[in-house]
């Protein structure tokens, strides 16, 4: 067994650092709001060719419109007027991935058919792709008594099913260039149970384990493959939550982090991290101490 490299003050990146971002061929999978929305926006700005999923067409496109201009604003831009002050190009520009710009490719990864649909058409127009994040998601906090079948059904299908869909609808195209990089949003609920992630937290573990599988895998075969961990970020999601939500940062924030992390190849992005390296602290405890932390912490 060969053992990791080593480099001065740590190990030696898990990924090839992605620090060059112009003409680079990227597809963010659930870009019409929050993590995504600025992850694409901050990308824009510093040159790469951006395709940009959703299952709302309306919010995509004004999206899509807001990273062209913040493509020409160049890297110093702020993000705050951009979506504003964006004029929506016409709906059928999400049928035409061969038009200028940033492309617009409408789907949701739950429904059978339509990851692969957009692949091509993405295909068609690039000829090949060099990251794909999977952001898209969704979440119902739900306490135990709450639970429904058909709450179970629509999360695991979007959050894991749908992604885990996407991964293999891309990595035929990934294996045969030989290059490329695949980044799955998973969250820190997934390193432990926490209350109203009941759903949600499953989901996302699942995610975390797929991911380290991917690498073991694709490593070698020269894919890179990034594991993405926010802690509690602002977005249409969170919103719902009703509880104090410790570190809560902003999704420019969480972009900032996220780019970071790429420059320096990091398999698993989390942020922030005091509060993150917290919480891995806690899955060291024995677990009526742990439950006893995490019930006293959230007052549920």
């Amino acid at each position: 067994m060969t053992a990791p490299a080593v480099r001065r003050g740590g190990f030696a990146p898990l990924n090839t650092p992605i620090r060059e971002w112009a003409g680079r061929r990227v597809w963010i999978v659930g870009a019409s709001s929050g993590i995504g929305e600025a992850l694409a926006l901050a990308l824009a700005r510093r040159g790469a060719r951006l395709a940009l999923s959703a299952r709302g067409r309306e919010r995509l496109e004004a999206v899509c419109a807001a990273c062209d201009a913040a493509a020409g604003a160049g890297p110093t831009a702020g993000d705050a007027g951009a979506l504003a002050n964006a004029a929506v190009e016409p709906a059928h520009r999400a049928e035409s991935p061969a038009s200028a710009g940033v492309l617009a490719l409408a789907l949701d990864l739950s429904r059978a058919g339509e990851i692969e649909r957009a692949r091509d058409r993405l295909l068609a127009a690039w000829g090949g792709i060099d990251l794909v994040v999977f952001n898209a998601g969704t979440y119902r906090p739900l306490r135990a008594w709450e639970l429904t079948a058909e709450a179970v059904r629509e999360t695991l299908e979007t959050n894991l099913v749908g992604t885990m869909s996407g991964t293999a609808a891309v990595l035929p195209t990934l294996l045969a260039q030989g290059h490329g990089a695949i980044a799955l949003v998973g969250s820190v609920a997934g390193y432990g149970g926490l209350p109203k992630a009941l759903v949600y937290g499953p989901s996302k573990a699942a995610l975390i384990n797929f991911a380290e599988v991917l690498h073991l895998d694709l490593s070698p075969r020269g894919i890179g493959v990034f594991l993405i961990d926010p802690g509690f970020v602002a977005t249409p999601l969170t919103a719902q939550n009703d509880f104090a939500m410790p570190a809560l940062q902003t999704p420019e924030q969480a972009a900032a982090a996220i780019v970071d992390g790429f420059a320096r190849g990091d398999f698993e992005i989390h942020f922030p991290k005091r509060f993150t390296r917290a919480l891995k602290l806690l899955q060291l405890l024995p677990r009526p101490l742990y439950f006893a932390l995490i019930r006293r912490a959230t007052g549920l």
